[in-house]
């Protein structure tokens, strides 16, 4: 299945493929403050219509991961790096897709604060 998202004003829009089996709520400072129900896909999975260098970024701790946003609402629709294995990843945020009913999805609880 192929799902359209982006920011809320429109400014940043991509589109993923992929069936949503579960999302991880984690409790680390920056997904607990976003609010992130994260899908991960590999990441040529996660089509971008809006060029990277028009993207706002934030990375800390190791840097690993690149927390796309949108510049103008401020909205951050998904997240790029690497598993464990080296594998480049998108973390999608769920929030952030058309149509998905987020009561229906299957939540994992992963304890990133503990990290």
């Amino acid at each position: 299945m192929t799902y359209s998202g982006g920011c809320h004003c429109g400014r940043v829009a991509f589109e993923v493929d992929g069936e949503i089996e579960q999302v991880v709520a984690c409790n680390c400072s920056i997904c607990s403050k976003r609010g992130y129900l994260l899908w991960f896909v590999p990441r040529e999975q996660l089509r971008l219509a809006t060029p990277e260098a028009e993207l706002a970024t934030y990375t800390f701790n190791t840097g690993r991961v690149k927390h796309h946003f949108c510049p103008r609402c401020g909205c951050a629709p998904f997240g790029i790096g690497s598993d464990k294995r080296g594998t480049p990843t998108a973390a999608i945020n769920v929030r952030c897709l058309d149509g998905v009913t987020l009561s229906a999805l299957k939540v994992v609880r992963y304890d990133g604060r503990s990290l």
